[in-house]
């Protein structure tokens, strides 16, 4: 158990968080994926969470594991296609977490998810959040695209706006 981990994520608070998400930054990403989805057949998901709380931290939940339970929270998984796609970002630890459902991750693989979220990553580190979203949605929307280009017979199947998880 990592005391500084635990200490910091209870102390992580959401003015840190809309800090960093503002409301015009969460409303850039939800234009950007809106936008996104006209290019190809996939759904994007982006979830925004500060810290974890003490029975996650209790159980040294990872920032993957966390994305994973999130990425079934939002039925990320529950699309026609099996093509949906979470972007997680977990403010306390740093770290962005890129779960794609086994149609689109089948053919993109984790390698280029990985190189995403090393861009995203280095952004973030500069303070520049919305900058950083929003060159990861492009990028997974490229990728979506080049593996489930549009076809017009798909509706939008999940929400566009980012997820605040408190």
């Amino acid at each position: 158990m990592n005391f500084q981990r635990i200490v910091s994520h209870l102390l992580f608070t959401d003015w840190q968080v809309r800090r960093a998400f503002s409301r015009e930054c969460l409303q850039a990403i939800e234009a950007a994926i809106h936008a996104s989805e006209s290019l190809h057949d996939g759904e994007l998901r982006f979830a925004v969470e500060g810290g974890l709380d003490g029975q996650r931290l209790l159980r040294n939940q990872s920032p993957h594991e966390r994305a994973v339970e999130v990425f079934s929270q939002l039925k990320v998984w529950d699309t026609e296609r099996n093509n949906g796609v979470l972007i997680y970002v977990l403010l306390a630890d740093h770290a962005v977490e890129i779960v794609a459902d086994r149609g689109i991750h089948a053919k993109a693989g984790q390698e280029t998810w990985q190189a995403i979220c090393l861009a995203m990553q280095v952004e973030f580190s500069k303070s520049a959040y919305q900058r950083g979203a929003l060159a990861g949605i492009a990028a997974v929307a490229e990728t979506i695209r080049t593996h489930f280009p549009p076809s017009g017979a798909y509706g939008n199947e999940l929400p566009d706006a980012p997820v605040l998880l408190t």
